[in-house]
């Protein structure tokens, strides 16, 4: 049988502001990328969200971002990678402190936004993310997209890494996610975003926006659960893969 993680950005209300669905989408993930504070999130919000992943036995994974709460970390910003290393480490030192009160461990790391979307083709930003990934903790997995800079760079200095995939973007020939200001950035079709889905866990490939059909690799499935209709189609994902014949298992689980 296959296996595959299910992951969701999470965490990221801030204050008296509100963003996503989290309570109702964690019971149907296996892993929980949770904001740090740099682009959304606050410690009150952080610490509330571990205490739901341990509740429910999902694993956690910082998702540190670029300083840019106004922006929600996805506007390009000129750092060096000695810069986004201490970036990092400084958010996810915040999140485990939470995990440690919960006694749980933090699993993985992911990028958020254009951090995550610069360093999948800048290997320089891309190596000082995974060089503070590992200052940090060499055992944490470095959650990157499938094909990335990051994931090469995260090999080269010897951090384990796992492929991502994404149901609900569209892909550039060269394996990018296609910008959210293009045409096909987003696919809203849930039986588009399913067979799309099940396609890239068991066959190896995906079509991109130009209909090209392009190689990629799937330890885990990214689904945003700030939608409308998210906490039904993260059910219905979860429910067809297994369906397929596909295990849902957390990332440490699946590149052990």
């Amino acid at each position: 049988m296959n296996k595959i993680d299910l992951n969701c950005d999470l965490g990221e209300s801030f204050g008296a502001y509100t963003i996503g669905l989290d309570s109702e989408v964690i019971p149907f993930i296996s892993s929980a990328n949770v904001a740090c504070g740099f682009h959304a999130s606050d410690p009150v919000v952080m610490s509330k969200t571990v205490k739901m992943c341990a509740q429910h036995g999902v694993k956690v994974g910082a998702h540190p971002g670029f300083p840019d709460l106004i922006g929600f970390g996805r506007r390009n910003m000129n750092v060096s990678p000695s810069d986004a290393k201490a970036y990092v480490m400084y958010q996810a030192g915040a999140l485990w402190a939470f995990c440690k009160s919960e006694n749980i461990e933090i699993q993985h790391i992911k990028p958020h936004g254009a951090l995550y979307n610069m360093a999948g083709k800048d290997y320089e930003l891309a190596k000082g993310i995974c060089e503070g990934i590992k200052a940090v903790n060499p055992e944490f997995i470095l959650l990157g997209l499938s094909g990335s800079n990051l994931l090469k760079a995260a090999g080269d200095i010897g951090l384990p890494c796992a492929s991502e995939v994404f149901a609900d973007r569209g892909y550039m020939d060269d394996g990018s996610l296609v910008p959210r200001t293009m045409p096909g950035a987003m696919i809203t079709d849930e039986d588009i975003m399913i067979s799309r889905v099940i396609k890239m866990v068991k066959e190896g490939t995906v079509e991109t926006v130009s209909g090209k059909v392009i190689p990629i690799k799937a330890d885990s499935v990214c689904v945003h659960g700030d939608g409308e209709k998210a906490v039904a189609f993260v059910k219905k994902i979860r429910t067809e893969l297994e369906k397929a014949g596909v295990a849902i298992s957390p990332i440490a689980d699946i590149i052990k």
